[in-house]
């Protein structure tokens, strides 16, 4: 019987645990999570572990809700103490999970606790985290250091003024802070709101937004203000569908008078509807990458979310709050129509493709190469394992996809896709799940053991192949 979270955990071979100790020491670029820059740059010490453990966690909070805790303990007004309690309930019924791994990866790497967390020991931790969380270096920017952290990317809206990325950058020489272009209230017309986030946009701008044209130069200035502040990225959450074809819309008008007469309705308060919606989307996600690929940005296409499935909690607690999950709508030819008008049209970018589902891995492995090019090495690539999918099993699935399909030396690795500032052991969690994979692939005698490219194949996939895909 193995040790729980030993040296060796996850690592089944002699090869796997050599590849990690190369893994554990390369620096982490974490191109794409949903941490506050604000946060990083204030550096104030937090209150509690509750506060930077269970704040911001849906994961946590649906584990919780699985467990039968009121939601009360959960999001609601329940002492922070009485959360963390309920969290330390709830921790040792998840066998299999791999909340369970990074609960104490967590606890290890940043508090060097070694116990399971168990109503037993939830007092004992609690002083333990609480004490260390007061202290100097146990900041935001310090916890980022102490995890080898030299860049990441936050999630940012096209009406973001970016001060605290700005502010960051000019104090801040350890580690930099990038934006990424996340304009999906600008182009989901659906929204009950789109005519305020409109205003909105207006305000920042400058200028009246009464076209579709317009809203476009708006984008495109938004664009400029980014790039300005080091952005290199934008992301793109596609749900129900990926793509309507609009050239050849049937409606007798050019796409622009189509597309033009689609915001005027909405504009005016009247009803778009579901095909209008899906036509002004797919117009506007192909200009927008025209201007990402001439940028020389790299284009993150999450597809595949079901939201704000529970209309009671919605209505009570609002969104980002653990009631969404994996949809299981088909898009291979979607896929192909947004990537072959692309890349017809004006420019398709350096693209990573996120998937909920596992059972989409293959079609969008195999669709991938129908669109590569010499402008870089596996332009279009399959993202790593995403919410729901997150786990050992689907980080292995994403591997073997990737490797089957393409070619895997080329990834572009992990990203934590978080809110919280102590999510960053999930690279190692993928790290040794990566070394693990390619170990076996040499242990059966699938890939020999060549210690020069082995070497070189994990230091490109933790670290070298995120940084050059990065540059222009």
């Amino acid at each position: 019987m193995k040790e729980f979270l030993s040296d060796d955990f996850l690592l089944q071979s002699d090869t796997a645990k050599w590849l990690y100790n190369i893994a554990r020491k390369e620096p982490i670029i974490d191109f794409h999570n949903h941490l506050s820059a604000k946060e990083i740059y204030e550096n104030r010490n937090y209150d509690n572990i509750t506060e930077v453990w269970l704040g911001h966690d849906h994961y946590k909070w649906r584990a919780m809700r699985s467990n039968g805790i009121d939601e009360k303990y959960v999001t609601g007004d329940a002492s922070d103490y009485d959360k963390y309690a309920k969290w330390a309930e709830t921790v040792p019924r998840l066998i299999g999970s791999p909340l369970y791994h990074w609960n104490h990866l967590e606890m290890k790497r940043y508090f060097d606790y070694d116990k399971p967390l168990t109503y037993k020991t939830a007092e004992e931790f609690w002083d333990i985290a609480n004490n260390k969380l007061s202290l100097e270096d146990f900041r935001p920017r310090e916890l980022l250091v102490k995890m080898n952290v030299i860049e990441l990317c936050t999630t940012d809206d096209p009406v973001d003024n970016l001060e605290y990325h700005k502010k960051l950058q000019a104090e801040e020489k350890r580690f930099k802070v990038r934006p990424t272009f996340r304009p999906d209230k600008a182009l989901n017309i659906l929204r009950e709101d789109y005519n305020e986030y409109l205003a909105d946009l207006e305000k920042t701008v400058g200028y009246s937004i009464n076209s579709c044209d317009n809203l476009c130069k708006a984008l495109v200035d938004r664009m400029d203000y980014f790039e300005e502040v080091g952005c290199r990225i934008s992301d793109h959450s596609l749900e129900g569908y990926v793509y309507e074809d609009f050239i050849d819309n049937k409606s007798g008008v050019s796409v622009e008078e189509l597309i033009n007469s689609i915001f005027e309705k909405k504009h005016n308060g009247e009803e778009v509807s579901q095909y209008e919606a899906k036509v002004y989307r797919s117009y506007l996600l192909t200009y927008l990458a025209s201007n990402y690929y001439k940028r020389g940005w790299i284009m993150q296409l999450h597809i595949g979310a079901l939201r704000n499935n529970s209309t009671k909690s919605f209505e009570k607690i609002g969104v980002d709050s653990g009631f969404d999950s994996a949809d299981d709508f088909s898009y291979a030819s979607q896929l192909s129509g947004l990537l072959d008008a692309m890349e017809y049209g004006d420019g398709l970018p350096k693209t990573v493709i996120y998937n909920l589902n596992s059972k989409d891995n293959t079609t969008i492995a195999t669709m991938l190469g129908n669109f590569q090019n010499s402008e870089a090495r596996s332009k279009i690539q399959l993202g790593s394992a995403w919410w729901v999918l997150d786990h050992k099993r689907g980080m292995e699935s994403q591997l073997e996809s990737f490797a089957e399909s393409g070619v895997l030396a080329n990834f572009v690795g992990m990203v934590t896709d978080s809110r919280s500032m102590l999510s960053f052991t999930r690279h190692e969690y993928f790290r040794r799940i990566l070394c693990n994979y390619i170990g076996n692939l040499v242990e059966n005698g699938e890939y020999p053991f060549d210690k020069e490219v082995l070497s070189e194949i994990i230091r490109d996939i933790c670290s070298n192949n995120i940084r050059e895909y990065m540059k222009k």
